[in-house]
């Protein structure tokens, strides 16, 4: 099997009976090799860091028994102490299950979807420039959150309770979120102290805005598995594209010819069956998935904190459904500008980790599996 130098990352051949054959990133033989290779890459990263996301859930989504615990770098181990003490190791891992199941088929679509975007936007060499890895980053990560979002919303609920008592399973879970029923975004009030008339007509007109608001979102079923979603995908945008963009971006600058004897694994570009680039060692590799997630994390870390605290909008309050500006105006009163950082401690120190681990899993496994 030898390496299709061509520039780019679309395809390879392979040698068969009657010869060499080209085989593409469009085959399904690299697609569902690429999707086992983003999904155990995935998996291996979150269970790395599952007791400190379980922490950043609650810290993000202001849960009473935990906000003593935010704004302190000692909050974070005190939190740990306080779900082993109540909860005992598992409490750890709450939700675990729940993000195992998403997780997989999240990372695995992510991974193929970056690879099949790429090879289509970015067809060659010349044409490899930030904008188009950008763009091919951020596409995969809005395809791979649309085909998983239900099981992050399951996976947020169970992390997010505390109740020592608590026994909820994922079929629990599901049929607390399906059957909740709660309030559509309020409609805008109008004032007026002009005359009552003014006051009626604005009343009237206000009834009439909710009544087709509640025509429209629906206040339970199926559309609940979807709360938050609108700022995920606005999230997703900046994460997930900069995320491929620093890796790569990173990863090019390792293999520079004044760092590359350092950083390349010798003889591996010949070796490489479905990329023109040599491999790198084990800490370049690491170090250039730490990079990406570090500056991913910073750029889409506000909006995140949005969409836990619409998230588990069924769950505390009055059950109100808050919109993208409505929540992040309720979070600027509570806290102002720090309250969208909350949990960003946190969330830099699970991200190195997990980023690193998933990239690093995820290139070492394609390297495995012959793509």
């Amino acid at each position: 099997m030898t390496a299709v130098d061509n520039g780019s990352l679309s395809g390879y051949k392979k040698e068969g009976p009657g010869g060499p054959e080209q085989v593409t990133t469009r085959s399904m033989d690299y697609i569902l090799r690429s999707g086992l290779a983003g999904g155990l890459a995935g998996c291996t990263a979150k269970t790395v860091v599952a007791p400190l996301d379980r922490v950043k859930i609650l810290f993000q989504a202001s849960n009473p028994q935990f906000a003593k615990y935010t704004g302190s770098w000692f909050g974070l181990l005190s939190a740990i102490r306080d779900i082993r003490r109540h909860e005992g190791p598992r409490g750890l891992f709450k939700g675990h299950s729940a993000t195992l199941l998403r997780i997989f088929p999240y990372a695995a679509i992510k991974f193929l979807a970056y690879e099949q975007i790429r090879a289509v936007i970015i067809p060659s060499r010349d044409k490899e420039t930030p904008f188009r890895r950008l763009i091919s980053g951020s596409l995969a990560g809005i395809t791979s959150v649309f085909f998983t979002y239900p099981l992050e919303l399951i996976r947020v609920r169970l992390a997010f309770e505390t109740k020592r008592s608590s026994r909820s399973s994922i079929t629990g879970i599901f049929r607390q979120i399906y059957r909740e029923r709660v309030s559509p975004p309020s409609a805008p009030s109008v004032l007026s102290s002009s005359s009552s008339a003014s006051t009626s007509a604005a009343a009237t007109a206000t009834a009439e805005v909710s009544s087709a608001v509640n025509k429209v979102v629906p206040s339970s079923g199926l559309a609940n598995f979807y709360r938050g979603f609108a700022p995920t995908l606005l999230g997703m945008l900046p994460y997930a594209g900069i995320s491929f963009l620093t890796h790569d971006t990173v990863g090019d600058w390792l293999r520079s010819p004044a760092l590359s004897q350092y950083t390349t694994i010798p003889g591996s570009e010949s070796q490489a069956k479905g990329s023109h680039r040599s491999k790198l060692t084990a800490a370049a590799e690491l170090f250039s998935g730490a990079v990406a997630g570090l500056v991913a994390q910073t750029s889409s870390y506000p909006l995140e904190v949005i969409r836990r605290r619409v998230q588990v909008g069924g769950v505390v309050g009055d059950g109100h459904r808050l919109g993208i500006a409505e929540t992040a105006r309720t979070i600027w009163l509570e806290k102002g500008f720090r309250g969208f950082w909350v949990g960003l401690t946190i969330g830099y120190v699970k991200v190195i980790p997990m980023a690193a681990t998933g990239f690093f899993v995820y290139e070492r496994m394609k390297w495995t599996l012959g793509i």
